[in-house]
């Protein structure tokens, strides 16, 4: 395997047969030493997160993929902590979409004027480009044709995938007593033609889930949802 990329919370090798290996670290975004899901920096590290995540990753890939959605999911090693993908071509340099059920983290802080925390949201999309200089900066479906990293016919699917692949994992977690306040995605261009796919991970470092009104962090998440 040759190493592409040294990730936050993963390294990325190319295989010889064209696939792509993800290596899970147990290193988890947030800062001062507090999990945050939407940070660009590891904030600690948590021993087991690697192998949680990849767990909780293929758990709800295999889900997705048996709705018909496609993703990049082809297998995954949890003794090596790794996952087998298809090769996938960024937007830009990469987009992250947020969906939103409930205003917390950055929401709260850009829109706290006009609510509070926890206030329902309808499944809202944002979409930011990966961009840690400038702090992973929002983005418009204008502004995204305007600098040809996606059409507005790539965002509007990208946001129905959204939605459908978060009422699948929302439906999940709330049979565990689970509540989604937010999830990060990645989508890529995948296989010859190109098409939209999930890519990335799927785990409690990408997500915000409370449980009576307390929030879950990514270890927990895991042991309640594969229990």
């Amino acid at each position: 395997m040759q190493l592409k990329f040294e990730g936050k919370t993963k390294d990325v090798y190319f295989a010889d047969n064209g696939t792509v290996i993800l290596k899970f670290k147990d290193d988890v975004t947030g800062s001062d030493g507090v999990f945050d899901p939407g940070a660009n920096t590891v904030g600690l590290t948590m021993e087991g997160a690697g192998k949680s995540g990849l767990k909780l990753s293929t758990f709800f890939f295999e889900k997705i993929n048996a709705a018909g959605i496609p993703t990049h999911f082809i297998s995954a090693d949890f003794e090596n902590t790794t996952m087998t993908v298809k090769k996938a071509e960024a937007f830009g340099k990469g987009v992250e979409v947020i969906l939103r059920y409930r205003a917390v983290g950055s929401f709260l802080r850009r829109y706290g004027l006009y609510c509070q925390e926890g206030y329902k949201l309808p499944a809202l999309v944002e979409v930011t480009l990966k961009d840690d200089e400038r702090n992973d900066p929002l983005i418009t479906d204008e502004a995204l044709e305007m600098l040809d990293i996606m059409s507005k016919a790539e965002y509007q699917t990208l946001v129905k995938m959204t939605k459908e692949i978060g009422e699948i994992i929302r439906v999940e977690m709330a049979k565990k007593d689970l509540e989604l306040y937010d999830i990060k995605f990645e989508f890529g261009r995948v296989d010859a033609d190109q098409h939209i796919a999930l890519i990335d991970e799927i785990s409690g470092g990408n997500m915000r889930a409370y449980r009576n009104g307390k929030a879950v962090s990514p270890l927990e998440l895991e042991q309640i949802m594969l229990s």
